[in-house]
Order: structure tokens, then C-alpha cells, then sequence
């Protein structure tokens, strides 16, 4: 526990629909650093996911991805919008310029498809938060795989089985 001074708590007038939003709303929750409640998963042979949220009003995904060195993640393309913040290492898409280091924000827009590499000899971790499908293609440009909300809560929940891990429902949002 902190040791900080906290700042007292402000007072905000009454919710006037405290009762429906305790009835009906989500409410926020918490995904430690555990692997207890979330595993990383094998993604292909040099990468692995952590799973940290599944929304399937939205067909949204958050999730760390860690690729290790030398590694990276057939090309792709999105079909809505997502963001990246890298956590750890360096990584970028071979289509691209730029170099993505601890704390770069990436956005992809949907419709862009890219190659997603790292050399960094550490490997890289990277929190993403994915809207819509992904398009994964062979070396010839060939269509060989769509992954959704419902591809990943399947790749979460089937290695959980397969190893005798609890499901965390709090992933499911």
C-alpha cells in the first residue's frame, strides 16, 4: 500500500440514476500482472499474447503482444482502427519507416496491411487495442486466415482448457 498522502475524496452530488447503473451498467475492474489471471499464449513460433479484454458489442480486443528477437507476425491488414503503445524493446512494420521504442504510441487505420518484425535481440512487448477483424496473407498475397473478438476469446479459452487454467470472466467485458 502507498505510503503517499491521499487526497481527500471530492463529494459529487447524487447520481440521479445510481440505481439503474447498479442494476444494469458494467462496472470497472482490474487484470493484475499475474499470470494467474491472464496467461501469455503462444501466438505462431516467436510470438505469445496476453489477454486483457474481450468486448464483443464492439468486436474490440486489448491485449500485450510479445514477439521475440528475430521474430515477427505474418502480414496483415485491419478492417477498423488500432492503437499501440510499446512497452519493452523495439519493433516496427517492414512496409514502414519508422521504429517503434518504449513509450511510441502507434495508430493503425483500417484498410493498411503491413508486416510487423522485431530485431531487437530482446524481443518487444507492445499493448494494442484492436477494433474489428484482422486479414492475415501467406508470402503470396493469398487470404489465409480472419481473426475477430471471437477468434482471440477462442485462442484464450482453449489454451486455458488444454492446460487446466480458470477462465478469468473479468477479461469479458
Amino acid at each position: 500500500m502507498s505510503t503517499t498522502p491521499q487526497p481527500a475524496i471530492v463529494q459529487l452530488p447524487p447520481e440521479p440514476h445510481a440505481a439503474i447503473i447498479d442494476r444494469f451498467a458494467l462496472h470497472g475492474g482490474h487484470i493484475g500482472t499475474s499470470e494467474a489471471e491472464s496467461p501469455w499464449v503462444p501466438f505462431g513460433d516467436s510470438a505469445a499474447i496476453r489477454h486483457l479484454s474481450f468486448d464483443v458489442r464492439t468486436g474490440s480486443v486489448c491485449n500485450i503482444l510479445w514477439v521475440k528477437g528475430g521474430g515477427r507476425i505474418g502480414t496483415h491488414r485491419h478492417r477498423a482502427a488500432v492503437s499501440a503503445v510499446t512497452l519493452e524493446g523495439n519493433w516496427g512494420y517492414y512496409e514502414y519507416d519508422w521504429v517503434a521504442r518504449p513509450g511510441s504510441y502507434v495508430y493503425e487505420t483500417p484498410g493498411t496491411a503491413h508486416t510487423l518484425y522485431s530485431d531487437d535481440p530482446n524481443g518487444m512487448k507492445a499493448l494494442f487495442w484492436i477494433h474489428g477483424p484482422i486479414e492475415f496473407f501467406d508470402e503470396q498475397g493469398n487470404h489465409v486466415e480472419t481473426t475477430d473478438v471471437f477468434w482471440f476469446i477462442n485462442h484464450y479459452v482453449s489454451h486455458c482448457e488444454k492446460h487446466g487454467l480458470p477462465i478469468n470472466a473479468a477479461l469479458f467485458v
